[in-house]
């Protein structure tokens, strides 16, 4: 991936983001949201691949090119991406230290390209992104698509030896830097950026004249023809996906199943793997020992499984509950709202690990059929003691 080639004229449109909202801008940055997107699509469409952790690390962290649209301090959300990526990076690690140091490398040089992002926004840019007062004004020719010529040849077939496992895509030496230079230099406008807004009364306010938004519901209804505009109409439903349960190698993949509460996965060996993803209001039994337990985007799932001998991650998911039978050694919950976990007599020994969280419960048993309830800690004080820092769950954390 060309990282840094289009670091600072592209954007994600992400949610937790206060953008800097005009038309010309929005159009500069368009390309790079299209990219990104692109970008983790290619993860969703290959997540059967046997390099999924390297592309789940881009996928996750690549939304900080999008750093140039964040208005107060954009270093602290490009070290959030970096960070999320160092989740799967870890993974990476583990499971090729010992056995391919090509792996080890790439994570270190592909963490050290938001390293280096923070310390170049940290030293340039802390506050936002700076814009040159003095520079010219973007034209809208800026804005257009370049004209769609031939393809060009194929390159030529590489010299024979084993193939790299990931290909130099390094940016060479041509004009696209000249080009990105003049690029920049339209951007660095200042304070004209602001010329193409335009300033909205009281009056023209839907959220405070309820009047207005009656109005505008009729001008809908009564204009059939501006709804069948292809760049009006609402955006399609999401597409659904067959639900699957099979045996893939030594993985077992459950996904897309919905209100299904009978599923059973019986035949497992110790070397096999279960990867649970988006499924919603349904109910799996894993019986047998299995290498790993991964629930991903995922909610109002139940999961019920005998033994684990390594670990069970939970990322991105919401209302889970989960009841170990046997034993298991560590339980990681990331990202996830409302997970509840019922731990066995066998399983008490067990590590619960979790990072941005909530409402996360561990129940233990107590008697023969009674469960006793203990709350997660979401709320940290951290004090200096004189040497270093101390952490411990504050009293209103539970």
């Amino acid at each position: 991936f060309k990282l840094y080639s289009g670091i600072q004229h592209k954007i994600s449109f992400c949610s937790s983001l206060k953008y800097i909202v005009t038309t010309e801008m929005a159009d500069l940055l368009r390309p790079l949201s299209d990219q990104i997107q692109e970008v983790q699509s290619f993860r969703e469409k290959n997540r059967g691949s046997s390099l999924f952790n390297h592309l789940s690390a881009v996928s996750e962290s690549i939304p900080a090119l999008g750093w140039v649209a964040v208005c107060q301090k954009p270093g602290p959300y490009v070290k959030e991406m970096n960070d999320a990526a160092m989740f799967y990076t870890n993974r990476v690690l583990k499971d090729y230290k010992d056995t391919d140091p090509r792996h080890v490398e790439w994570v270190r040089s592909y963490l050290s390209i938001w390293t280096e992002l923070q310390t170049y926004i940290k030293e340039h840019h802390t506050t936002g992104l700076i814009w040159n007062k003095t520079g010219p004004v973007a034209t809208p020719s800026m804005f257009r698509a370049p004209s769609v010529g031939p393809c060009p040849p194929p390159p030529p077939p590489p010299p024979p030896g084993p193939p790299p496992m990931f290909m130099d895509d390094s940016p060479k030496p041509d004009d696209t830097s000249a080009q990105h230079s003049a690029l920049f230099a339209q951007l660095n406008q200042g304070e004209a950026i602001t010329k193409g807004l335009k300033h909205v009364s009281d009056e023209q306010k839907t959220h405070k004249n309820p009047n207005l938004r009656s109005q505008e519901g009729r001008t809908h209804q009564g204009s059939p023809a501006k709804s069948q505009n292809p760049s009006s109409s609402a955006c399609a439903p999401a597409k659904k996906h067959s639900p699957v349960l099979e045996l893939e190698g030594k993985k077992w993949r459950v996904e897309h199943q919905e209100k299904s509460h009978d599923l059973v996965i019986e035949e497992t060996e110790l070397r096999q793997v279960v990867y649970v993803f988006s499924c919603s209001n349904s109910t799996l039994q894993i019986k047998g020992k299995v290498n790993s337990i991964i629930v991903d985007n995922c909610k109002k799932l139940g999961l019920v499984f005998d033994s684990v001998v390594g670990i069970v991650e939970v990322i991105n998911s919401r209302d889970i509950q989960l009841q170990v039978m046997g034993k298991v050694p560590t339980i990681s919950i990331n990202k996830t709202e409302g997970c509840h976990v019922y731990l066995s007599k066998d399983s008490l020994d067990c590590e619960i690990v979790s990072a941005k969280s909530s409402e996360m419960n561990v129940l233990v048993p107590e008697g023969e059929d009674d469960y006793r309830e203990f709350p997660i800690p979401e709320q940290f004080k951290t004090l200096w003691d004189g040497s270093s820092l101390v952490t411990e769950p504050t009293k209103i954390a539970g």
